[in-house]
């Protein structure tokens, strides 16, 4: 009998291993999703540079709406999902370089992506520097953006058409291929 036990025990141990290293393969699958394919460029948006930004409209936390039309040449627009370990990482790096726009909050479009509970730790950290939208998944300025990834953090401006097009990949300081700080 005692032989039986000893058996039923080790099968549980090793049912419990099993589990454990199956949580933490899911958790690093989560994470590489949410990561870049590569460590210099972040494919975090289909949009490439000179892509055109699709017609949006949303309203932002302040209840104020917001269209493709009401960016500002020169925007910096950021997506931010909760929970994500590089969007915590790259959070102070997209204020700092917020901070320091010429247009302050008019000149960044903050949009943090998830439910409004998980997302108002966000927001109210951005609402200084950005103007900010909360929206779910699919929603209609990520579509405009066509983002893929989190963190992603563009720069965008008119081109000679008037277009709004996309100019730069993650304008924010600590990235690679960022320009330097803004800040005054």
């Amino acid at each position: 009998m005692s032989v039986l036990f000893g058996l039923v025990a080790l099968v549980g141990l090793l049912c419990v291993r099993d589990l454990v290293l199956c949580v933490g393969a899911m958790q690093r699958l989560v994470e590489q999703a949410e990561q870049p394919a590569g460590a210099d460029r972040d494919p975090a948006s289909c949009l490439a540079r000179g892509g055109r930004v699709h017609p949006f409209r949303t309203v932002t936390t302040e209840g104020i709406p917001l269209d493709r039309e009401q960016l500002l040449d020169d925007t910096a627009v950021a997506f931010f999902l909760p929970g994500c370990t590089r969007c915590r990482e790259r959070l102070p790096g997209f204020l700092e370089y917020a901070r320091g726009l010429p247009g302050g909050r008019r000149q960044a479009l903050a949009v943090v992506v998830g439910a409004e509970e998980a997302a108002a730790a966000y927001a109210a950290r951005l609402a200084p520097v950005a103007r900010v939208v909360v929206e779910e998944r699919g929603g209609p300025v990520s579509r405009a953006f066509a983002v893929i990834r989190f963190p992603s953090v563009l720069r965008v401006a008119r081109d000679t058409s008037g277009a709004l097009v996309a100019t730069a990949d993650d304008p924010a300081p600590g990235h690679a291929g960022a320009p330097a700080s803004r800040a005054a």
